[in-house]
């Protein structure tokens, strides 16, 4: 006979424990309990069953695993904790004794905790730090923006604000940025390290009112975890690029607000320059070995300046078919085995169907890191100068990030690389409706603009965006549409629909030529041979709808030449895949009416659910396209048929209304007869049907 459970000895009753039973096994006070359990990352747990968890008590409690408590009794921080309240306490007995000496020296070895032991035991590697910084650099970039108070001190505001600056300078020094996107809330970010995606939030840079009703003592508990972290990722981060950590202030531009200007970036080549020239009157041999580690990195350095040409080589030899014939007038490169990568692919078509669906060669690679490059250099042939009255701190760490070049009002901030009267500026970035004074060599925009060409990673028209006119919607880049969902239409950059019907157009032409031709009146019918075209053009990269629409196509252009031929034609590949897809369609159709017959009651009540928020979503992508589709009609021509006509005609229109009023609106015509002028007509859509038109379009030719 095994042993007898007791009550509250196993299972759920031992598994937790509840705060107050916490507070008591570590001897410590609530708010020291709170800093422990964030900067661990422990956090109160929902048990299944409350009343066992609780050992048959139906109170509310905050639980939390006892393992986790034993973990935090073996914490080195609790004892620094418990240091400090000591501490405390001998201080204030000295105080009060008037003991300074005392006093001086106890506050000189006041106790003080480290948390690099917390960062390595919660992100054992680099890239589970990468992932948890998203809230810390919102927290950052959030105190960073607050005012001195006595619940915030200038050193912790001063301490973020150098962090978040350090961050960005990495940011712009490996062109990470991905995408933007101005909100109510501030701006968010998009950066890509280390094939990490890292979002975070950037409020505006306006005058902060700090609450009442926040506690703070917990944010700061927060913070204080979040400035060790971005430390020890910054330092990461600066070190796999080659620079020095933490980069230096220059307290002069600082003190005028330069912004990220005031730091200054160096690079470990630098120093080691700076290193080898010291210790050249001391050892020989050290000499020689830092000279060969120098000529190693401007080798390294030079083949990756040389890395674009090289793929740019390689581009055109993978787009050639034939063999690359050198050119007589210049002399051809002569690239190394080393330069050479080849493109590897599969003979057997049957595995790399059995591997993936769709199988990526080194020109596919290739393709998308140049549309990369070209990306990260969106801004490098311009030249941006900033009104006092644009939002200086977004605006050049976007542009610099994309190798662009920025200026600044002298009011803003000093350290301007070049004046507003600079012939080499681009783009002047303006966020009034008039300016006294234009430069004709430049481009006025507002600065919309930078964001959304960011957006669509390309530069977008800047017609759009000219300073006084209406901008087109800022569209969140971080919105993933689903199949069925309503995408709205940018109606600022209109290149990116004629952009797509030439890649249709060109599709379409190379589709036609892979496809096979149809069977002709002297070929003999034969359906092996047509499953075996249908499969070449499978294998070709071309759909099974792609086909028979090309093929309908072909079939009717057969047809119209065909058409005073008498002969008896076997039947086409047309009429016959035609039969087998309707067919097909119908074999489906009752497959799927059988399915829903078999289903049980259950899973049928699923099903209608489904289908109900399909056609919910629907309705709802219906409603918005009439929503725009009435926004654009009392948006295009707003006139009056009156004015119209009295401007146009002698004399006053007869108007013949057509149609009932619907909720204020009505259809009507108008038609307008002038005494020896012209006839004319106009047809409108208004709030009253008789009289006047929300719009009117007309017209009166002379007799």
């Amino acid at each position: 006979m095994g042993k007898l459970k007791q009550k509250g000895k196993a299972g759920a009753a031992t598994n937790y424990i509840n705060r107050n039973q916490a507070l008591k096994k570590l001897q410590v006070s609530l708010a020291d309990f709170r800093r422990l359990c964030i900067l661990k990352g422990i956090y109160p747990r929902e048990p299944k069953n409350k009343k066992k968890a609780n050992k048959g008590s139906t109170a509310p409690t905050t639980f939390y695993y006892t393992k986790d408590i034993q973990y935090l009794a073996h914490e080195p921080v609790l004892q620094k904790f418990r240091e400090h309240k000591i501490f405390l306490r001998k201080l204030t007995k000295a105080l009060s004794k008037r003991e300074l000496s005392i006093a001086k020296n106890l506050e000189k070895n006041r106790p003080v905790y480290k948390l690099d032991h917390i960062l390595k035991e919660r992100y054992p590697t680099f890239t589970d730090a990468l992932r948890d910084l998203d809230d810390a650099l919102c927290m950052l970039f959030l105190f960073s923006t607050f005012p001195a108070t006595d619940k915030i001190n200038s050193e912790t505001v001063t301490n973020c604000q150098r962090l978040c600056a350090e961050f960005q300078h990495y940011i712009i020094k490996t062109k990470s940025l991905r995408k933007v996107f101005l909100s109510i809330k501030g701006i968010y970010y998009q950066a890509e390290v280390k094939g990490q995606i890292i979002n975070w939030l950037a409020p505006y840079q306006f005058s902060q009112q700090v609450p009442d009703d926040v506690d703070f003592r917990v944010m700061l508990t927060f913070l204080e975890f979040y400035q060790t972290l971005l430390g020890f990722v910054n330092f990461k981060l600066y070190s796999d690029v080659n620079l020095v950590y933490p980069p230096k202030l220059d307290t002069s531009k600082d003190e005028g607000a330069a912004g990220l200007g005031a730091l200054i970036i160096e690079t470990t080549n630098s120093l080691a320059t700076l290193s080898t020239s010291s210790h050249n009157n001391e050892d020989i041999n050290n000499n020689d070995t830092i000279k060969e580690e120098m000529v190693r990195k401007l080798e390294s350095e030079k083949r990756l300046k040389t890395l674009s040409k090289k793929l740019a080589t390689i581009k055109d030899q993978g787009n050639t078919t034939s063999e690359i014939q050198p050119d007589t007038t210049k002399e051809p490169e002569v690239i190394s085995n080393e330069e050479i990568i080849d493109e590897f692919t599969s003979s057997d078509s049957k595995y790399q169907q059995d591997v993936s669906s769709k199988t990526y060669t080194y020109s596919d690679i290739q393709n998308a890191s140049i549309a990369l490059t070209e990306f990260e250099n969106l801004f490098s042939n311009c030249i941006f100068y900033l009104s006092r009255e644009v939002p200086r701190y977004s605006l050049e760490f976007i542009i610099r990030t994309f190798g662009g070049q920025v200026g600044w009002d002298e009011t803003c901030g000093v350290g301007s690389p070049f004046n507003e009267s600079d012939d080499r500026i681009t783009h002047h970035v303006i966020d009034r409706p008039t300016s006294g004074h234009r430069f004709l060599s430049r481009a006025y925009i507002q600065p919309q603009w930078v964001y959304d060409c960011v957006n669509a990673r390309k530069l977008l028209k800047i017609e759009p965006y000219q300073p006084g006119k209406t901008l087109p919607p800022h569209l969140s880049p971080f919105v993933e549409h689903k199949e069925g969902d309503y995408i709205p239409e940018f109606e600022g950059d209109m290149e990116e629909k004629e952009l797509r019907n030439e890649q249709e157009i060109k599709k379409d032409t190379s589709n036609e030529e892979t496809i096979i031709p149809l069977i002709t009146s002297d070929e003999p019918y034969n359906e092996d041979i047509i499953h075996q075209m249908e499969l070449e053009a499978e294998a070709t990269g071309i759909s099974f709808s792609m086909y028979q629409e090309k093929q309908d196509q072909l079939a009717k252009n057969q047809k119209i030449q065909n058409t005073n031929n008498t002969k008896v034609q076997q039947p086409s590949i047309q009429t016959i895949t035609g039969k087998k897809r309707a067919a097909k369609e119908i074999e489906e159709k009752e497959v799927k009416e059988l399915a829903k017959i078999m289903m049980t009651k259950k899973q049928k009540t699923l099903y209608n659910k489904i289908q109900y928020g399909k056609k919910k979503r629907q309705e709802k992508v219906e409603n918005l396209q009439l929503k725009i589709i009435k926004v654009t009609i009392n948006y295009s021509l707003p006139l009056r048929a009156g004015d119209f006509f009295e401007s146009f005609w002698i004399g006053e229109p007869i108007i013949i209304p057509l149609g009932l009023v619907t909720r204020g609106e009505g259809v009507s015509v108008g038609v307008g007869v002038g005494v020896g002028l012209g006839v004319g007509f106009a047809v409108g859509v208004g709030a009253d049907a008789c009289k006047s038109f929300a719009l009117g379009v007309g017209g009166a030719p002379k007799l």
